[in-house]
């Protein structure tokens, strides 16, 4: 059963302070009563925390000093929670630990047979190893240059070679009714994304008006593709009330509802390998190369010639979009790299047991993993671990590259501030919160790291689960992270005004991050 502490004065007896804190899971308590800023802090922390709505739910909270590990406040510090997407970061962190910063994934297009002129006999082959960043564009510059080597003709097939990763495309626990969704996007190690954002396996829908009011609305995608067919039912109207689905297990795409000015719908593709492959092929008969052979599956013979390669950005780079947008598929992708690195297998299984021994080895002890990305509701870790984490990342050597990738609060770049953006500008978090989102439905987290106003770092985990209404965030998450960046060990806070937060420019969704609502709000 959960229990919240309900501290009722500043000046509570040693004893009960020591009782409380065993029962939160924390380290014993000294004899000494704290200091008036720790105090106060305990005090503004259990106000913030007795919010109506977390009556009947439970929130894991817990600050430390980072550079000595002492814990200032603790709420269920070693009880299990549903992270949601603060699971991105034990897998972002275990990647650039074994995947290294300068990790690129390769996309090559290989030959069998001779070259006889401009004919190319045999088959040709586009293998991946799962680079999420690879557009259309990169599907024309590698036709360019099978192009530009002098092949017209290609007597055989056009194979796509997507053994780099097995062939379970959505993970084990993911809700069904997720499937049409990007950001449940299914994994391949052959795909292809719309944007820059790099939403992997997914295709833009736009949908506008076509005329006059009745008239059909006009259907677009981007990239433009034949891949998906598309069901318009949707009219011009006088508002915008679009509804664009994809039915379960095929690449219809049916729209309904009317418009009255532009709408885009971020939509997931079924079997990302074909539909890269049919980018690939598609930008082939653009450049004057010709297949006799149909498109089919299978894995690229040894001694095959690479005819064109591209590269990624390294991971380093690849860090900022993963984390400040808190791309799921990412991290899956991620998932799936370190399995095949470490043991020659590009599932989730191997993957995820490379993320759990690095977490482990890490300080976290008590760890549950389905995912890579926390879309799975039976991912779990402590909040007190999950600090002692973030303390142990301080001392890798990559960590400010990866420190620096994690949203920051305030910061209106969408590259910068990420899925914290337009929270808690204006505050003593702007551009000093370095943290990690974290949003289902009835889950919401917020974990990393803060500078007091003494200029001490600070780590933080606040995870809530259950609640029923009202999401948490940002009016908790943000009042504390905010009161952490006031604290100051000898002095108290002055007026609990100052728990107040900016108010979000957008409406908080409680089943989604804000990343995750395109075109992006946060």
């Amino acid at each position: 059963m959960h229990r919240r502490r309900q501290l009722t004065t500043l000046l509570a007896a040693a004893a009960l302070t020591a009782t409380l804190t065993q029962a939160t899971g924390g380290a014993p308590a000294s004899a000494a009563d704290p200091a008036p800023g720790v105090a106060d802090l305990t005090k503004d922390i259990d106000q913030v925390l007795s919010a109506s709505n977390l009556v009947v739910a439970r929130a894991g909270v817990v600050v430390k000093s980072a550079a000595t590990g002492e814990q200032l406040y603790a709420q269920d510090a070693g009880k299990i929670f549903l992270p949601a997407s603060n699971t991105k970061l034990l897998t972002s962190a275990a990647a650039v630990d074994t995947l290294g910063l300068d990790y690129r994934f390769t996309t090559s297009v290989l030959g069998t047979g001779r070259k006889a002129g401009s004919a190319l006999t045999g088959d040709l082959y586009l293998k991946g190893t799962g680079d999420p960043t690879m557009l259309a564009a990169d599907y024309d510059a590698l036709a360019a240059k099978v192009a530009g080597a002098g092949v017209k003709l290609v007597t055989g097939r056009l194979v796509a070679d997507d053994t780099w990763f097995d062939d379970v495309r959505l993970g084990t626990d993911w809700a069904w009714d997720d499937e049409p969704y990007y950001y449940a996007g299914q994994i391949s190690a052959l795909t292809a994304a719309p944007d820059t954002d790099y939403d992997a396996g997914s295709v833009i829908v736009s949908v506008a008006p076509g005329g006059a009011a009745g008239a059909p609305a006009k259907v677009t995608t981007t990239p433009e593709t034949d891949y998906v067919k598309i069901e318009n039912h949707a009219t011009t109207g006088a508002e915008t009330d679009v509804v664009v689905n994809r039915v379960h297990g095929t690449n219809t795409i049916v729209i309904t509802g009317t418009v009255a000015g532009a709408y885009d719908e971020w939509v997931a593709v079924n079997d990302p390998t074909g539909y890269a492959a049919s980018l690939f092929r598609k930008a082939l008969a653009k450049h004057g190369v010709r297949l006799l052979g149909p498109t089919t599956r299978g894995a690229a013979p040894e001694g095959a010639k690479a005819l064109a390669t591209r590269e990624s950005m390294p991971l380093s780079q690849l860090l900022v979009p993963f984390l400040k947008l808190s791309n799921n598929m990412h991290a899956e992708i991620l998932t799936k790299a370190m399995g095949r690195k470490v043991s020659g297998k590009g599932t989730w299984d191997a993957g995820l047991a490379v993320t759990t021994a690095f977490a482990k080895a890490n300080r976290v002890k008590n760890v549950r993993l389905r995912d890579g990305s926390g879309l799975s509701r039976l991912d779990g870790v402590t909040p007190g671990e999950l600090t002692d984490y973030l303390i142990a990342l301080r001392a890798k050597p990559w960590f400010t590259t990866w420190y620096d990738a994690l949203p920051i609060a305030g910061n209106a770049d969408r590259f910068t501030g990420g899925t914290l953006r337009s929270r808690m500008a204006g505050t003593a978090a702007a551009n000093n919160v370095h943290a990690k989102t974290g949003s289902l439905t009835s889950v919401s987290g917020l974990s990393g790291y803060v500078t007091s106003a003494d200029g001490e770092p600070l780590v933080f985990s606040i995870i809530t689960n259950n609640y029923l209404t009202g999401n948490p965030k940002p009016a908790v998450e943000d009042a504390i992270a905010v009161r952490l960046a006031q604290f100051k060990r000898d002095a108290p806070v002055d007026t609990p005004a100052q728990l107040r937060t900016a108010t979000p420019t957008t409406p908080d969704d409680p089943a989604r991050e804000c990343s995750w609502l395109k075109p992006t709000p946060c």
